[in-house]
């Protein structure tokens, strides 16, 4: 067989390589909403600052890469955004991250205009963000759910 019709066949084994040694023990971290605050603007959109408690349940550590995310309230798509300079979460360790998110105007005023016309004790929220730890590892989605009690009242 001549070199350049074995490149193919080399590439497939390394390949296939490659895939037998991604851990098949991962397990997805634990992403929860610690706090959601405004920040100072310095334009007509607001920002807003939001804080997330990181749990690795695995033994390896987690450079984490990048983060994409998007909190929703009442189903509105509010705060969006991404994040690169974060830290590792070492193995069976958790950390904090601080992520700074834009709000979008349309849906804040469709929220606000629905939140108006009906009295609500709780609004729901999600949070859904992609996890980016490179290398080998898989990107982790995590969704985040719960309600944000309005009536000073908790069960």
């Amino acid at each position: 067989m001549k070199p350049c019709k074995r490149l193919p066949f080399l590439f497939i084994a390394l390949l296939l390589a490659g895939c037998a040694t991604m851990k098949s023990d991962f397990e997805t971290p634990t992403v929860n909403v610690t706090q959601i605050r405004p920040l100072a603007s310095d334009g007509l959109t607001p920002k807003f600052e939001i804080g997330l408690h990181i749990i690795n349940p695995n033994r390896t550590s987690l450079k984490l890469h990048g983060i994409a995310y998007t909190l929703s309230l009442e189903g509105h798509d509010l705060l969006t955004g991404v994040a690169n300079e974060l830290p590792v979460i070492e193995g069976y360790g958790e950390g904090d991250v601080t992520l700074v998110a834009t709000a979008n105007m349309i849906n804040s005023i469709r929220l606000l205009s629905e939140l108006m016309n009906k009295k609500k004790d709780s609004i729901a929220y999600s949070l859904n963000a992609k996890l980016d730890f490179g290398g080998l590892t898989p990107v982790v989605r995590v969704q985040e759910k719960g309600e944000i009690n309005l009536s000073g009242r908790y069960p």
